[in-house]
C-alpha cells in the first residue's frame, strides 16, 4: 500500500515540538522530550520515521532489543556511529562505553549545537528493566546537557503501563517530557486506506483492530471474506501472527493472566464465569490477573450507566483485533497450520453475525461520545450501556451527564447491526419498553438507534455507518 494515511494530529504535535528548536529558545534550554506510548504494532515507530523523513534534520534512531544492558549499549553506540549526526564519525575513536552515562556523553559529542536534531530511543522499557539507574541517568543527562542543545528526544515504548509511570510524580523524568498516545488507525482511516464503504470499513476495523501491518496486506477494495480467505491460507499473515507475538511479549511469565485473557476473549464477561473458564481460579488470583490485564490496557471493566450505582461489572477485550483473534483464530491455529484455513473460515462465517453484533457496540459508543455534539442531546458527558444480572433489560446505548453514576439520563438507544435488516417499529417498541426500566429515564427521554442498514421510524433518530465515520475527523 502506497502513501502514509492518517496520524495528522500526532505529526502536528511532533512538528510543534521541533519548531522552537528551529527558531531558538529565549530560556537558553531549547531541548525538548516526548514520551510516545501505544500498544504493539500500532505504528509508533513508523509514525516517527515519517516525521523524521518530513523534518529533514540530522537524527539518530536506536531500538533496544532487550537482551542485556551490554548488548543494548553496544547497539546504541553502533547506531550513533552510523547516524547522520554531524559528530557521529568522532564516536568511532572512543572505547566502547560500559555505562549509559558514558554512552550519553558520546551522544553529546555527536549532537549539533547550531541546528535542530532528533534522538530516538525505541522500546525504552527494555532499557529501564535492564538497568535500574537508567531513568536517573537519563534525567541527569537531559537536565545538564540535552536540554541545553537544540535536540528533540523521542522516547517510545509499547509497555503502556511503564511508559505512563515514567512521567509520574516521584520518577526521575517527571514533567520533563510531553506525553503522546498513538492509537490504532481509526475506522475512517481504514475506509480511506482500503477504499471501502463505511459499513465494510467497520467490519475491516473489527477484524484488524486498525493495525497498520494487517491493513497493509489487505488488498484495496477487498471485502471481509475475500481478505480472510487470502489471509487464512498464509500461516505467516500478519492477521495470524501479530497477536501471538504481542501476547508472548506482554506475558513472558504470567501464564495465568494469559489464561484469563483467553477466557474473556472466548466470550465470558462476568467475574464468576471468567474464573470458571480459566480453570476455577481462586477469587484472589483472578482479581490479581484482571488487575494486571487492566493495567496493560488489554481488558476493560465496565459497569452499567444509570442514576443508580451498580456492581454488575463486565469485562471485555479492549483491542478489537485481539478480541477477534482470541475468539476465532487462536483456537483455529492448529487447523491453519495443517493447511485447513478453509475450515476456520467456515467457523468464522457461521459465528460472524452474533460475534460482530456484540463486538461493534463499544466502537459505536465511542463514536457517539466523540460526536456527541452532532448526535446526542446537550449536556451529555458519558456514553455507556445498561444491564442487570439477568440481562432484562439490556440497553445498548445510554447517554448521561456523567458516569458511571449519572445525575441525568440524556438519551437511550439501540444497536441493530445486521445485513439488510433496518431498524423498524418492532425494534422501537422494544426500546420504549426498556427505556422505562432504566433508572433515571422516563417517557420524555430521547431515543436513538444505530443500524447498519439504516431505517426510518417516527420518533427516533436512526444513524448509519456513514454517520458514525464522521466521529473521526
Amino acid at each position: 500500500m502506497d502513501g502514509f494515511i492518517g496520524r495528522r494530529t500526532e505529526l502536528a504535535l511532533l512538528d510543534e515540538l521541533l519548531e522552537p528548536l528551529t527558531q531558538g529558545s529565549r530560556s537558553g534550554r531549547p531541548g525538548r522530550a516526548v514520551l510516545i506510548r501505544g500498544r504493539r504494532r500500532v505504528g509508533k515507530s513508523r509514525l516517527v520515521e515519517e516525521f523524521l523523513e518530513r523534518a529533514q534534520v540530522p537524527y539518530m534512531f536506536f531500538t533496544a532489543v532487550g537482551g542485556s544492558r551490554d548488548e543494548d549499549l553496544a547497539g546504541f553506540v553502533s547506531e550513533l556511529a552510523c547516524s547522520d549526526l554531524p559528530g557521529a564519525e568522532r564516536v568511532a575513536d572512543f572505547a566502547a562505553p560500559k555505562t549509559w552515562q558514558a554512552a550519553f556523553d558520546l551522544l553529546a559529542i555527536a549532537l549539533p549545537t547550531d541546528r535542530p536534531s532528533v534522538v530516538v530511543l525505541d522500546e525504552m522499557p527494555y532499557l529501564v528493566r535492564e538497568d535500574r539507574a537508567f531513568e536517573g541517568t537519563l534525567q541527569k543527562v537531559f537536565d545538564r546537557t540535552l536540554s541545553k542543545l537544540p535536540v528533540l528526544l523521542v522516547l517510545i515504548g509499547s509497555d503502556i503501563a511503564m511508559m505512563e509511570k515514567l512521567n509520574t510524580y516521584g520518577r526521575p523524568f517527571y514533567q520533563r517530557g510531553t506525553e503522546m498516545v498513538v492509537p490504532a488507525m481509526n475506522p475512517r482511516d481504514v475506509a480511506a486506506m482500503l477504499e471501502l464503504t463505511p459499513a465494510d470499513a467497520f467490519d475491516a476495523y473489527l477484524v484488524s483492530g486498525g493495525l497498520p501491518l494487517i491493513l497493509e496486506e489487505w488488498p484495496r477494495g477487498a471485502g471481509l471474506w475475500d481478505y480472510l480467505d487470502y489471509a487464512l491460507r498464509r500461516p505467516t499473515s500478519a492477521l495470524l501472527v501479530s497477536a501471538e507475538r504481542a501476547l508472548a511479549a506482554e506475558f513472558p511469565t504470567e501464564a495465568q493472566a494469559r489464561t484469563v485473557l483467553g477466557a474473556i476473549g472466548h466470550g465470558e464477561r462476568t467475574f464468576s464465569l471468567i474464573g470458571r473458564a480459566a480453570g476455577d481460579l481462586a477469587p484472589t488470583s483472578l482479581t490479581r490477573s484482571l488487575g494486571l490485564l487492566a493495567e496493560r490496557r488489554m481488558v476493560a471493566a465496565e459497569r452499567p450507566l444509570s442514576v443508580r450505582a451498580s456492581r454488575e461489572t463486565r469485562y471485555r477485550i479492549e483491542d478489537p483485533y485481539l478480541r477477534f483473534w482470541l475468539f476465532f483464530l487462536g483456537p483455529g491455529m492448529p487447523a491453519i497450520e495443517r493447511g485447513r484455513g478453509d475450515r476456520v473460515l467456515e467457523t468464522i462465517q457461521a459465528g460472524w453475525t452474533s460475534w460482530r453484533g456484540r463486538a461493534v457496540e463499544p466502537l459505536i459508543r465511542e463514536a457517539l461520545w466523540r460526536a456527541a455534539d452532532l448526535y446526542l442531546p446537550e449536556g451529555t458527558g458519558a456514553v455507556g450501556g445498561y444491564w442487570t444480572r439477568t440481562n432484562n433489560p439490556e440497553i445498548d446505548i445510554v447517554a448521561a451527564d456523567r458516569g458511571p453514576v449519572a445525575k441525568r439520563i440524556t438519551c437511550v438507544g439501540s444497536v441493530k447491526w445486521l445485513e439488510r435488516k433496518p431498524f423498524d417499529q418492532r425494534d422501537l417498541a422494544a426500546l420504549i419498553v426498556h427505556r422505562l426500566q432504566l433508572p433515571g429515564a422516563d417517557v420524555d427521554t430521547p431515543m436513538l438507534a444505530v443500524a447498519r442498514s439504516g431505517g426510518s421510524v417516527e420518533g427516533v433518530r436512526v444513524l448509519t455507518p456513514d454517520d458514525l465515520l464522521k466521529a473521526w475527523i
